[in-house]
């Protein structure tokens, strides 16, 4: 099994900056892609929208809300995706999942795992 350690985040002012890292380590042959999700407050896991996502490629998207404000830099050696968060809104506030999908081969082919963390909460307030 793969385990995600996410850190970062907490009270951040409006139009503040925050961190967030997120890294993998268990069995992993090589990684697919990795990402950040938010789930909103008062909604479930399963309605988790997504902020950015990174794939081995080093393909980025990005959400159409996040543009301009958030990257997702990336460590490949050490598993670890990163979510620089720049002027931060109100509609920030939430629980940030990082996701991993793992290959079960070094050459990356299929079939394919995904993985969630546990999140880390993020409010935007003064």
């Amino acid at each position: 099994q793969v385990r995600l350690v996410e850190s970062g985040g907490g009270l951040v002012q409006p139009g503040g900056s925050t961190n967030l890292s997120c890294t993998a380590s268990g069995v992993i042959p090589s990684i697919v892609d990795m990402g950040w999700y938010l789930q909103a407050p008062g909604k479930e896991r399963d309605e988790r929208t997504l902020l950015a996502t990174i794939s081995n490629r080093g393909k980025i998207e990005y959400a159409e809300s996040v543009k301009g404000r958030f990257t997702i830099p990336r460590d490949n050696a050490k598993k670890t995706v990163f979510l620089q968060m720049n002027n931060l809104n109100s509609g920030d506030t939430g629980v940030s999942l990082c996701h991993v999908e793992v290959a079960r081969s070094a050459a990356g082919l299929g079939p394919w795992d995904e993985y969630w963390g546990q999140g880390t909460q993020v409010t935007v307030s003064s």
